[in-house]
């Protein structure tokens, strides 16, 4: 899968979208790299991340985080890190179109430096 390169201006309030494709009963992985509005890596160094799957954020929507996914720093100082689910986190999400979004925490500063749509599609086949 592709990185997706994004810049990061912490003085923006606005996160980066990225919409994303999940099949449901395989591994999910999506990689990002983060830069500086210069163009320079962001250092994740001692920030620490969470990301959840919704169904809705609808007024009036049951909202609730239905899967976290995994949030790994590849190399914080680099400004690379990826969300993942493993294939049996997956098997049970039912298709169709939810939410997500990233974010980032250091210390008493919180960032939504992503979110987007999540198009989840059910398997049409199974292995013999």
């Amino acid at each position: 899968m592709a990185k997706n390169t994004i810049t990061f201006d912490t003085t923006s309030g606005v996160a980066y979208g990225v919409n994303l494709t999940l099949n449901t009963g395989a591994t999910f992985q999506s990689d990002y790299s983060v830069v500086n509005p210069s163009g320079t890596a962001f250092n994740f160094t001692g920030w620490s991340g969470s990301s959840q799957l919704a169904k809705s954020v609808a007024i009036g929507s049951s909202m609730h985080a239905i899967k976290t996914f995994n949030v790994g720093f590849t190399s914080a100082a680099s400004g690379e890190f990826n969300i993942s689910l493993g294939a049996t986190d997956t098997t049970g999400i039912p298709g169709g179109r939810y939410v997500y979004n990233v974010l980032v925490s250091s210390g008493t500063t919180t960032y939504n430096i992503i979110s987007g749509n999540v198009l989840v599609i059910p398997g049409i086949s199974s292995a013999p």
